[in-house]
């Protein structure tokens, strides 16, 4: 049985990621680890670690992604809650066979090897879940 194993990351939608950085860097303290910009999501992503987790800073890189509607919807907050996973596959297979609607039916693999996919808020009280594999 796939297991979660912990919260990999919290994602927050930003207008500006130098902006953010203002208080989740400068004023809290957290170290900016890593800038990267994602073109598969039309995203940049400023990663700030924390006690084995991460905050990712997410700002859309142009005004058609799904990352910019979101942000025009609903604007700056929370976006997603990440959860790390030992067995996506099996996962998938589990929330589907529970009737739980998922925006990704299979994985989807990010340039650095991890294998991801979101469950739809609908399923999941109004958060966008993201279930991520190392």
């Amino acid at each position: 049985m796939p297991k979660i194993k912990k919260i990999n990351h919290i994602a927050i939608v930003v207008e500006d990621i130098d902006d953010s950085l203002a208080f989740w860097r400068d004023a809290l303290g957290l170290k900016l680890h890593e800038m990267r910009d994602v073109p598969v999501e039309k995203s940049r992503v400023a990663f700030l670690p924390l006690a084995g987790s991460e905050i990712e800073l997410v700002q859309p890189t142009t005004p058609d992604s799904g990352i910019a509607k979101y942000l025009t919807k609903r604007g700056q907050g929370m976006h997603h809650v990440c959860l790390e996973v030992d067995d996506i596959d099996g996962m998938l297979e589990q929330l589907k066979a529970k009737g739980v609607r998922m925006i990704n039916e299979q994985p989807r693999t990010s340039s650095d090897g991890k294998r991801y996919a979101f469950v739809h808020p609908e399923s999941a009280s109004g958060v966008l879940v993201e279930l991520y594999q190392v």
